[in-house]
C-alpha cells in the first residue's frame, strides 16, 4: 500500500511505502499551536518507507527531544519527529486522510469542552466575502 501526500502549495510532497503505523489526534498545546487547532492528527511510518519526492520541508525544535516539520513556503504543518527510525507525518497532509484514521486521543485534558458539540453545530458551506471560495491549493494528488 503506497500513501501519498504533502503541502497545501505543493512545494514538499512525500510517499510512504507499506502500511502506517499507528494514528492518534493529540491535544496537548504543542500540537494546538504546531497545527493552529484544537489537536494535531499524527500517524507513525518507519523513516525507511518514507521518501520526500518534492523538495524539503523546514524544521523547528519544539522542545529538547521534538522536531516538527513544516513547509517553508506555505507553512502546512508535515511532521512530528522524535526517533531515528520513526516519523509521525500530519494524517491531513495525505492525499487521502481518510485512508489513516486516527485509533486513539491523546493529552484529553487540554481538549477544548465545546469539541464535544461539534456534531450539533450547523452547518454551511465555505464561503467568501463575495460567495463562493475557489481553492489555489496544490491538488490532492502528484504532479
Amino acid at each position: 500500500m503506497g500513501l501519498s501526500g504533502g503541502c497545501q502549495c505543493g512545494a514538499v510532497r512525500f510517499r510512504v511505502e507499506g502500511e502506517p503505523g499507528r494514528a492518534s489526534i493529540c491535544h496537548c498545546r504543542m500540537c494546538q499551536k504546531a497545527f493552529g487547532g484544537p489537536f494535531g492528527a499524527l500517524v507513525t511510518v518507519p523513516v525507511d518507507q518514507l521518501t520526500w519526492t518534492r523538495g524539503q520541508r523546514a524544521t523547528f525544535q519544539s522542545s529538547d527531544t521534538i522536531r516538527r516539520g513544516f513547509c517553508a513556503a506555505c507553512g502546512t504543518p508535515l511532521t512530528f519527529e522524535w526517533s531515528a527510525d520513526k516519523i509521525d507525518l500530519a494524517v491531513f497532509a495525505f492525499d487521502d486522510p481518510s485512508a489513516v484514521a486516527p485509533v486513539v486521543q491523546l493529552a484529553v485534558e487540554n481538549r477544548p469542552a465545546w469539541m464535544e458539540h461539534l456534531a450539533d453545530m450547523p452547518v454551511r458551506p465555505p464561503m467568501g466575502p463575495t460567495g463562493a471560495v475557489a481553492s489555489r491549493q496544490h491538488p490532492d494528488f502528484d504532479t
